[in-house]
């Protein structure tokens, strides 16, 4: 009598082929890698469910003896891509209930950096392998995560970096990169006058190195416009708005705005209330549904864009490679800056 035939182990290529897409798309699903549409990642997540696919990683999972746990620190305000963050990190608590892993999102008061750092002194390796977190840059945040550290919690810095910290990892734009683009831009748009800078806070390193790529590429190429600012607009809608009626007031030759934080939903009400919506070049960042709506009225010329989604993914990927091996390089691409006009919206 023959003996039973053993199961066929279930692979990447049933997963692509399931998915209807190529094995690199299913690479990039499964290591977070950045490229790819949500639509997309999303097919392939039905795939590996509906497979039941089981990674080489989800076995040294299932061999520890406990969940491994990641939380996700994120701030809170109303900023909207930080609740598209949030909204990510619940997707993907979804995607992975099967993993054996625990994710959560905690949030803390944005641009507070004791509110942060008591969230971070209330982790310890016992309960939590790696915290991701979106941090102010700050002398005593850099000091609770590296005493985190020697407690045994892996940090990945999501967002804005924190070099001189302890942390293991970065997910994120390169934010130079980002401001060098807006510069690009708005040089081309606008043939002379001045360009005033928003940002959320000097205190973010994301936002600064925006500033210093911005900088750098309007002082060489494009030195026939003078640049007003930056203004804070704390990524309050409100105190953006204050900031944009400002630069407009003050500057009647005003060509550009470069909104390099959040409170988009400010600087629209702002542009609306002086009736300038249209004739100052502006390019913000985040595709949200406020963002989308003013690129399609014209308010807004450009959004640049980090893939909440695609970061998360990402961020996960590297916390699993944190505590599954320790001491090892950890490998994950930069995130993709999107560049978004009316004309490209999805």
């Amino acid at each position: 009598m023959d003996e039973p035939l053993e199961a066929k182990r279930t692979t990447v290529h049933d997963v692509a082929r399931t998915a209807g897409v190529s094995l690199a798309t299913v690479d990039r699903v499964l290591n977070g890698r950045p490229g790819v549409r949500p639509e997309t990642a999303e097919k392939v997540e039905t795939a590996i469910k509906a497979l039941d696919f089981r990674r080489d990683l989800s076995a040294a999972l299932l061999a520890r003896s406990r969940d491994l746990k990641i939380v996700i620190l994120i701030p809170d305000g109303g900023n909207a891509f930080m609740e598209s963050l949030v909204g990510a990190v619940a997707r993907r608590v979804r995607a992975t209930r099967n993993e054996r892993l625990t994710l959560s999102a905690v949030q803390y008061h944005a641009l507070d950096p004791m509110a942060l750092i008591a969230r971070l002194d209330g982790l310890n390796g016992r309960q939590t392998d790696c915290a991701v977190v979106v941090a102010p840059d700050d002398p005593s945040v850099v000091k609770a995560i590296d005493a985190m550290t020697r407690r045994g919690v892996s940090v990945i810095t999501l967002v804005s970096d924190l070099p001189g910290s302890a942390r293991r990892h970065f997910i994120g734009i390169d934010n130079q990169a980002a401001g060098r683009s807006a510069a690009s831009l708005l040089g081309r748009f606008c043939a002379g006058g001045k360009v005033g800078i928003i940002a959320g806070s000097l205190g973010l390193r994301d936002h600064r190195e925006r500033f210093e790529g911005f900088s750098g590429v309007m002082g060489r190429e494009f030195p026939k416009l003078d640049i007003v600012g930056p203004l804070e607009g704390f990524d309050d809608d409100a105190a953006t708005e204050a900031a944009a009626l400002k630069l407009v007031d003050a500057h009647r030759d005003l060509a550009g705005i470069y909104n390099l934080g959040a409170g988009n939903a400010g600087l629209v009400a702002a542009l609306g209330k002086t009736h300038r919506a249209g004739n100052i070049r502006v390019v913000a960042h985040e595709l949200t549904d406020t963002t989308r709506d003013a690129l399609r009225a014209g308010t807004l010329d450009v959004v640049l864009d980090q893939n909440p989604d695609g970061e998360i993914r990402a961020a996960i990927a590297a916390a699993r490679q944190v505590a599954l091996s320790p001491d090892a390089e950890i490998h994950s691409e930069p995130i993709e800056i999107g560049i978004f006009l009316r004309d490209n919206l999805r």
